[in-house]
Formats: C-alpha cells, sequence, structure tokens
C-alpha cells in the first residue's frame, strides 16, 4: 500500500454499483454516509445520471454496465485517487462471476493500486500487498447470502493511506473512523 511522509487532506469516496435505476436509493445512501469528497459508480446506472451528479458537490465518476445501453458513460475509468492509480469497471466483459483473475492481471499489467467493479451485485474486497480489488455490492438489488443493500466507503487518511468499508444502505455505518 503506498503512503507518505508528509501528511495531506483526508478523503471519503462513496463507491456504489448497480443501482438499476433505483435513485432513490442513491440519494438515500448519500444522505446516509454525510459529507463525501468524491462519488464513484461502477456501473448499472441504468437513467438518471444527471440527478445522481446533482445529488453531491463533488466529482463524480461513473461506468457503464451491461444494463447502461442508452447511457453515454465510459466502459472504464483510471482515476487519480491521493497517490493510488485506479482503474473503475463494470466487470461483465472480465468475466467477474468466474473470479478477479483477469481484473487482477489487468491491474499488473497497467501499474493500478486499486481495481473497482460491479456487476456480481455481491460485496468483495481483497487486499494484497501491491493490489486492492473491491466490490461494493449492489445498492438495489443484492445477492449475496444476506440480500442487504451494500455500499463501500473509501476513506484516505493525512498519511495517505486507503481504508475501506462495506456498509449497509438504510443501516447504521461506523466501521471507519480516520
Amino acid at each position: 500500500m503506498k503512503g507518505q511522509e508528509d501528511t495531506m487532506d483526508r478523503m471519503r469516496i462513496l463507491v456504489i454499483s448497480d443501482s438499476h435505476g433505483r435513485n432513490d436509493d442513491v440519494a438515500g445512501v448519500i444522505d446516509q454516509v454525510g459529507h463525501i469528497d468524491m462519488l464513484i459508480h461502477c456501473g448499472d446506472v441504468e437513467r438518471g445520471e444527471d440527478y445522481i451528479r446533482s445529488l453531491v458537490d463533488c466529482p463524480v465518476y461513473m461506468v457503464g454496465g451491461n444494463s447502461d445501453y442508452n447511457l453515454d458513460l465510459p466502459r472504464t475509468l483510471e482515476l487519480d485517487i491521493g497517490n493510488y492509480r485506479v482503474f473503475v469497471i463494470h466487470g461483465h466483459m472480465s468475466w467477474v462471476n468466474r473470479g478477479v483473475d483477469h481484473l487482477r492481471q489487468i491491474a499488473l499489467e497497467n501499474h493500478y493500486d486499486i481495481v473497482m467493479f460491479g456487476h456480481t451485485h455481491i460485496p468483495f474486497i481483497q487486499i494484497e500487498e501491491d493490489l486492492t480489488i473491491l466490490n461494493p455490492g449492489s445498492l438495489s438489488y443484492p445477492r449475496q447470502e444476506d440480500r442487504m443493500p451494500t455500499f463501500l466507503l473509501m476513506e484516505i487518511d493525512e498519511y495517505g493511506m486507503a481504508h475501506y468499508g462495506h456498509g449497509y444502505y438504510k443501516s447504521k455505518f461506523s466501521e471507519l473512523k480516520i
């Protein structure tokens, strides 16, 4: 993981995916988590991308998923968040239902520190020495065993280190306190 010796500004990044047009859920989770410095949507927005952008006063990044055929969203994004190179993709064209090996290969070939993806509707986080792969799950149609709608909050501390926590939409979220 990367960090730096000097202190830097803290950041809170809300990562969501697979809202499938349920923009009331998007507005609700934004209200639930409070102040954010960035919003990332990992695809299957379906509609209302301008409305989603209007909900926050921070940068918003969205990628298109397999249900976003009527939207003009990029299929992938490369972002710099703090000291991290981040790759955002929905994942349906990278066979994520079969695992994250293809995403890992993309990350290693392109020197990404973090890969964010959606599509499976299942929250996932894998932290390795030089790579973090994460999926916020689905805000509207979860598929994991408990069927709770999920999101992910990424926080960058004053030393530039990233911290991650999944939260349940409409439930108390207090996993990260930096």
